[in-house]
């Protein structure tokens, strides 16, 4: 059964996913980019391109999620997937995914004012574009003529990100649904991995005993500081290049993404209206 990791692009995934991997796919939670590996994104071209199925024909590919899914169930076990998808229904016939493949959804938030300029430095293009995406795009093309292996061969329908929120949200009602804010993962790391684990083990329906070595391994090693220090020296997968080839450091700010300095106001007013219900709800107004 699948446990989603799922979230806008650029709102802490990746430390959600790396504080997982360190904590169930290694002995003493001592991280290392190369456990990140164990917890694969969906969707992913290849899986598909494995499976036969026409990864030209993008419905085709959409009707297939299901299929995809089901390759990953393994009797009394769990696969954390992780997503930057909404979780749409294709044409009303296509779910993104089903309860009988999902056991539930950790689903990770930011306040969008500093996803921002994340995402802009990510995909080398301005606030301004940036914002118009996260406001009025529902995907990020992908390209096929990528580089087999390469995240960036998969269309992913991010949806805008207040749609990408709230879609997640059905999950609530079925009591498989937590809600993670990015800000409490930099301020609170213990409390909120331990709010983490809690919920993959009550998931689980098996009883959690603390590995109390490997927390306090999972938290120090997964520092924001840590994990900048690890990518300058070993180079990280999933950085990606600007328009000059120059390779964008994937762990670049941290605390110093700071929307009241950094973002310009007519922007950050943008963003305010467009997902003021959101943002309320979140207390990020």
């Amino acid at each position: 059964m699948i446990i989603w990791l799922a979230s806008y692009p650029k709102s802490g995934n990746t430390l959600v996913r790396s504080m997982l991997a360190s904590y169930f796919f290694s002995k003493e939670g001592l991280y290392n980019f190369d456990l990140i590996s164990n917890i694969k994104q969906f969707p992913n071209i290849s899986l598909f391109e494995d499976l036969g199925i026409n990864i030209r024909d993008e419905e085709e590919v959409i009707k297939n999620y299901i299929k995809v899914q089901n390759s990953f169930k393994k009797e009394n076990s769990i696969e954390f997937l992780k997503t930057h998808s909404y979780l749409f229904n294709f044409h009303n016939k296509y779910p993104f995914t089903n309860l009988e493949n999902s056991l539930g959804v950790i689903y990770i938030v930011r306040d969008p004012r500093n996803t921002v300029t994340s995402f802009a430095k990510f995909t080398s293009s301005s606030i301004e574009e940036a914002s118009d995406i996260m406001i009025n795009r529902l995907l990020i093309k992908g390209n096929l003529e990528a580089e087999k292996g390469k995240g960036s061969r998969t269309t992913v329908y991010t949806g805008t990100w207040s749609s990408n929120f709230q879609s997640w949200k059905s999950f609530k009602y079925q009591d498989r649904y937590l809600l993670i804010k990015y800000e409490d993962l930099i301020n609170e790391p213990e409390n909120t991995f331990l709010k983490i684990l809690n919920f993959v083990y009550e998931l689980n329906k098996s009883k959690f005993i603390l590995d109390q070595k490997k927390f306090k391994n999972v938290i120090k090693t997964t520092s924001f500081g840590s994990m900048q220090n690890l990518e300058k020296e070993k180079g990280f997968k999933e950085a990606k290049k600007d328009k000059d080839g120059k390779v964008v450091p994937f762990f670049n700010l941290g605390k110093k993404n700071d929307w009241k300095i950094l973002l310009d106001n007519k922007i950050k007013t943008k963003l305010e209206k467009a997902f003021e219900k959101e943002m309320i709800e979140l207390e990020y107004l």
